[in-house]
């Protein structure tokens, strides 16, 4: 077995040798699944070029989203409106790539953009089609409601679904912002309505985004089926995610308050995204303190 040599000078801590053989077996839905069955922790980080989705496959992240985040960090956009699937699909090739050369065992999902699933179910599979011949081994899409009809549109041809409820970045502006989703009765019960009939569409991961703690933990109790990662939403989802920029303290706007900076004492990129996995895998992060929903 080769054995990676360490860089102090890398900013990325110590590399993977593209030679190194999988010291994990690969990260397949139906083990996503078996994880959150025996009460384990998912991981998942955004991921946008190939060296960073390396890095954290050797860190152990369990599932690299390619983002649509990336509009924001990558390409200094005031929102993730104008990405593209074009661009989309550039990214997720990128970090396949990147996967690939590292012998890597990573879930890979990439985020279906703005406008590439609004029209129809069809255009929705082919802009899922696009993204899963790129190198996805899942989409994820925004919204509930007419949603649940297009992912089981999806799920029926083979392509998994991931979904995401709360805070969607996509309609940011019919949210009236960044805020806090579910917090009435009537918006918390609208919500785990809509996460219901996601799974029964055949959904298999379900980000929550800035919702309460408490509505996040009530829904990853419900959904037998399909395991809850949060982010915003507490500490008792089946996992967590983070945009890489914020985890490694790197943010051109105002830092949201749910992100730790895994930076802080660790000599190298690598070695904070360890220490995320660690935090998120023995449920020391998130902290359900830090919210004030």
């Amino acid at each position: 077995m080769t054995t990676p040599t360490p860089n102090p000078a890398s900013p990325y801590g110590t590399l993977p040798p593209t030679s190194a053989p999988a010291l994990r077996k690969p990260i397949s839905l139906p083990r996503l699944l078996e994880m959150h069955a025996r009460g384990e922790k998912i991981t998942m980080l955004t991921a946008y070029d190939a060296t960073f989705a390396a890095v954290a496959d050797a860190a152990g992240v369990d599932c690299i989203l390619v983002g649509d985040s990336l509009g924001m960090v990558c390409q200094g956009l005031s929102s993730t409106v104008g990405v593209t699937l074009e661009t989309m699909c550039y990214h997720v090739e990128s970090v396949a790539r990147g996967l690939r050369r590292s012998q890597a065992t990573a879930w890979l999902i990439g985020d279906l953009p703005f406008g590439a699933y609004h029209e129809s179910k069809e255009q929705a599979l082919r802009s899922a089609a696009a993204l899963m011949q790129a190198g996805a081994h899942m989409v994820k899409l925004e919204g509930g409601g007419w949603t649940a009809d297009t992912v089981r549109f999806l799920v029926e041809r083979g392509i998994p679904v991931c979904a995401h409820l709360g805070l969607t970045p996509q309609t940011v502006h019919a949210l009236g912002g960044y805020r806090v989703q579910g917090k009435t009765a009537e918006s918390a019960a609208l919500l785990k309505g809509q996460a219901h009939e996601l799974q029964h569409a055949g959904a298999t991961l379900l980000v929550l985004e800035m919702v309460p703690a408490a509505l996040a933990a009530e829904l990853t109790l419900e959904l037998a089926h399909c395991p809850t990662i949060g982010i915003g939403a507490g500490k008792d989802t089946a996992g967590q995610v983070l945009v890489l920029h914020d985890m490694l303290g790197v943010n051109l706007g105002k830092m949201p308050k749910f992100v730790r900076n895994f930076m802080t004492g660790a000599p190298g990129i690598r070695e904070a995204m360890q220490a995320y996995v660690t935090a998120v895998k023995d449920g020391s992060f998130p902290d359900n303190t830090q919210h004030a929903w």
